[in-house]
């Protein structure tokens, strides 16, 4: 199974401090559409493990990581290269559009 990583500000910036990319699903436990969303970011931290590190910030919990990033709406799901973002998909979509942005990024 892939280490799908629930990201504390220390965990969150320690990742994106690294080289690559690093995938964030901001969300909260309440949010319909985010339970809608978890099974696709579960198979995209399984599809691109070991290329991809793809993690989840509760925005409940994290509030300055949500401030940060200027979450307004979740789901937002955010890709960063080398610390910058690169990409970012709001709302309920289909695991097309999110694979279509990392494939992008890993050209």
């Amino acid at each position: 199974m892939a280490n799908l990583i629930h990201f504390t500000q220390e965990t969150f910036d320690a990742a994106l401090a690294q080289k690559g990319l690093v995938l964030v699903d901001f969300w909260a436990t309440w949010c319909g559409p985010c339970r809608m969303l978890a099974p696709v970011i579960e198979e995209l931290a399984e599809d691109y493990d070991g290329r991809v590190t793809v993690g989840k910030v509760d925005i409940d919990q994290e509030m300055d990581l949500a401030t940060r990033y200027g979450i307004m709406s979740i789901p937002t799901v955010m890709l960063f290269e080398n610390g910058e973002e690169v990409g970012k998909l709001v709302g309920v979509r289909p695991k097309d559009s999110f694979t279509e942005l990392i494939d992008a990024a890993l050209a």
